[in-house]
This record gives C-alpha cells, sequence and structure tokens, in this order.
C-alpha cells in the first residue's frame, strides 16, 4: 500500500495543499476552453483585444506572483496571502458571471483573476515549505503529486463542465461555477490547512519588493529560466498545432481533438508518479532530458500524421513526455532560489510567462516559413534546445 500512496501524502499540509490545488485546478478547467468564446462571441470583445488581454494579463500575474512569493516568505507563512489571491478569484469570476458585460471582462481579467492566479505558486510554496527537511527523494514525490492534482481536474473537470451546459445558450454559467470552486478551495485553506507560526517559515534576510524582482531577472536565474521556457514552450505550442493539425493534414474532427487531450491528460496522470520514481533513481537532470526528448520525438512525428490513427498512436509518447515537462521543471525552478520558497515558487509563473511568449514566436516565425507540420518539427528543436542549454549551465557549474 506504501507504494501506492507514498508515506509524504500523509502530511496534512502536503495533502490539503493537493486538495487546494485541485480545486485550483477546477477553476481553470471550467472557464479556459470557453474564455474566448465568452469574451468574444458572447460579450464582443475583438479578437486583437482578446489577445492583448491575454498578454497583460499573463504579465499581471507574474509580477504579482513574485511580490506575493516575496511577501510570504517575508511573513513566514502562506495561509494569509493564499486566503487574499482565493478571494479575488471569487470576486474575479463571480463578477463576470453576474455583470456580464465587456468592460467587466476586461476589469476582471486585468486585475481579480491574475491576482487569483497567483494562488498557483503559493499553494506550491506551501508544499514546498512542508518539505523542509525531508530528503529530495520524497520533495520530487510530493511536487509531483501536487502538480498531479491540476492533470486531475482537466481529465474529470471539462467533460462534466460541458455536460451541464449541454444545450444552454450561454456559456456564462462556467464562471459561477469557478466561482463556486474559489469558494470551496478558501474553505480547504481556512479549515484543513494546518497553521504554522511566522517565525518558522520567515526568510533569514528580507528582500524588497525590487529586490526580489531584480533577483528574478539576474543573469544566474534568467538563464535557467531561459532554457527551461524553450523546454516548456513545447506544450504551448502542442496546443496551438494539434487542433489544426488534426483537422487539417491529418483529416480529423474537433471530437478527435477532444478526445485526444481527455487521453493525454489522464496519461499525464499516470506517469507524473512515473517520472518522480526515475527523477529519484536516476537524477532530476536526466528525467529531465529523457522527458524532453520523448516529446520532441513526439512532435516531430506529429508533423508527420497525415491520418486521425496517427495521431491516437501518439498520445501515449505525448503523455510520456509532457507528463515529465509539466512536473520536473516545479522543483527545478524552486531550487534555484531553494531558501525563498515562495519567491522560488514564483518562478513557476514566470516560466509559464515566458514559456508562452516563447512559444507565440516560434508558432509565428514557423507558420510564416512553412506549415503546420514544420512548426511542429522546429517546437520539437525548440525543447532540445531548451535541454541543451541547462546542460551546458551545469556543466559550466560543475567545472
Amino acid at each position: 500500500m506504501s507504494r501506492l500512496f507514498p508515506d509524504v501524502f500523509r502530511n496534512p499540509a502536503i495533502r490539503a495543499s493537493m486538495i487546494a490545488i485541485f480545486t485550483f485546478g477546477m477553476a481553470g478547467a471550467m472557464t479556459a476552453p470557453y474564455r474566448s468564446v465568452v469574451g468574444i462571441r458572447e460579450l464582443g470583445l475583438s479578437d486583437g483585444l482578446y489577445s492583448f488581454l491575454s498578454f497583460v494579463s499573463a504579465a499581471v500575474n507574474v509580477v504579482i506572483s513574485i511580490l506575493l512569493g516575496n511577501l510570504a516568505d517575508r511573513l513566514g507563512e502562506y495561509r494569509s496571502t493564499m486566503i487574499g489571491a482565493r478571494l479575488f478569484g471569487i470576486v474575479g469570476y463571480g463578477m463576470v458571471y453576474a455583470f456580464p458585460t465587456a468592460a467587466i471582462f476586461v476589469i476582471s481579467g486585468l486585475l481579480p483573476l491574475p491576482i487569483y492566479g497567483a494562488l498557483n505558486s503559493l499553494l506550491f510554496a506551501n508544499a514546498r515549505a512542508a518539505m523542509h527537511g525531508m530528503n529530495r527523494s520524497d520533495m520530487v514525490t510530493a511536487n509531483s503529486g501536487v502538480r498531479a492534482m491540476i492533470s486531475l481536474s482537466w481529465v474529470l473537470i471539462p467533460g462534466v463542465t460541458g455536460l451541464l451546459l449541454s444545450g444552454a445558450s450561454s456559456m456564462l454559467p462556467a464562471y459561477l461555477f469557478a466561482s463556486i470552486s474559489c469558494l470551496l478551495c478558501q474553505g480547504i485553506i481556512v479549515f484543513a490547512l494546518p497553521k504554522r507560526a511566522g517565525t518558522e517559515m520567515a526568510a533569514a534576510h528580507h528582500l524588497s519588493y525590487l529586490g526580489a524582482l531584480r533577483q528574478v531577472v539576474s543573469p544566474r536565474i534568467s538563464a535557467h529560466i531561459c532554457g527551461v521556457a524553450l523546454i516548456t514552450s513545447t506544450l504551448h505550442l502542442n496546443d496551438a498545432l494539434l487542433p489544426l493539425i488534426a483537422t487539417g493534414a491529418a483529416h480529423g474532427s474537433l471530437s478527435d481533438v477532444g478526445i485526444l487531450v481527455g487521453i493525454v491528460a489522464l496519461l499525464e496522470v499516470v506517469f507524473i508518479i512515473v517520472w518522480s520514481r526515475i527523477s529519484r533513481k536516476a537524477g532530476q537532470m536526466t528525467a529531465l532530458a529523457a522527458g524532453t526528448i520523448i516529446y520532441a520525438v513526439f512532435l516531430s512525428l506529429l508533423g508527420f500524421a497525415s491520418e486521425p490513427w496517427h495521431l491516437y498512436a501518439l498520445t501515449l509518447l505525448a503523455g510520456i513526455g509532457a507528463s515529465a515537462i509539466i512536473t520536473i521543471p516545479i522543483t527545478y525552478l524552486q531550487d534555484l532560489i531553494a531558501d525563498r520558497p515562495g519567491l522560488g515558487s514564483a518562478l513557476i509563473s514566470v516560466n509559464i510567462f515566458a514559456s508562452a511568449g516563447i512559444g507565440a514566436l516560434v508558432f509565428a516565425a514557423g507558420t510564416y516559413v512553412t506549415g503546420y507540420s514544420g512548426t511542429a518539427i522546429l517546437s520539437a528543436v525548440t525543447g532540445l534546445a531548451g535541454i541543451a542549454i541547462i546542460a551546458l549551465l551545469h556543466k559550466g557549474k560543475a567545472h
């Protein structure tokens, strides 16, 4: 039984963090598939304004994640900042449902929801703080378990939400469901998360907010983030390319896309735990390199897909590779600022923003020079370039 349920998951703080991050994933899984439909088709935003809003929202989330992470490190506890961030989620989703106008959608996307999005890194920071004193093996297992809960929410929730809203004239109720899930998570944080005295975890040397930002953009940190972002950008590229290749060169349908995404998400849940065991035995760098190479092979083969069954055959490679790329970099990034769990975990948000930007640039360049299939192969090269950079950084550190 201990093999199926490692002892590290019996830690009350880690267990509560896992449940809380599942509800965090629920809110995203309920609304993300319908966000563009609500914003553009139902509320009348232009394509350009929606794209600009998405970019600014992501940028605000990065800054807020760093500031809240640094604040939590200074306080030495994460409950209060998590409670505050979750309140913004309740309000942000709720106001879109209660007052469905373009202006409210923009306001919600510019402030409340980016602040709420910082909860992601805060939950990982709280789990990281709870790992204090654990050996390396247990830390990797715990991080893998926490991250697996987000994938699990994406396996279960989009289908349930789609079923509840099937036949509905509007997708706005998804925002009501998300607000309720935020309220549920608030209860978990308030009542289930163990309280800690601030002095237990407070950083020995406080950083100013500008100092925290400077540390994040320092050459040592940013070089590693660049390498990781190149690797994780392949996930964003696949999100864009899979539907286009599936309904184009592979002659599939949109229903195939939904099924493929669900299969891969389910495989991710399984293989996240497998990769944690591989990381313990072979080392973090070896595991990340192996996962990146597997995903690069998947993307390369995706470029040659010409029938729907080709895509289904590739789901195993996609699930194995993606599960490594979505989980191993979490511990890697946290280790870059190991003495400050809040600031170190904020690098997760920085990486998401940077990888999305790299993905957008590669997609634009690739589709300009070649087609979607060629861009898939270029995406594979991007991921391999990222692992090469990280390998060089580690080689330089060793010398």
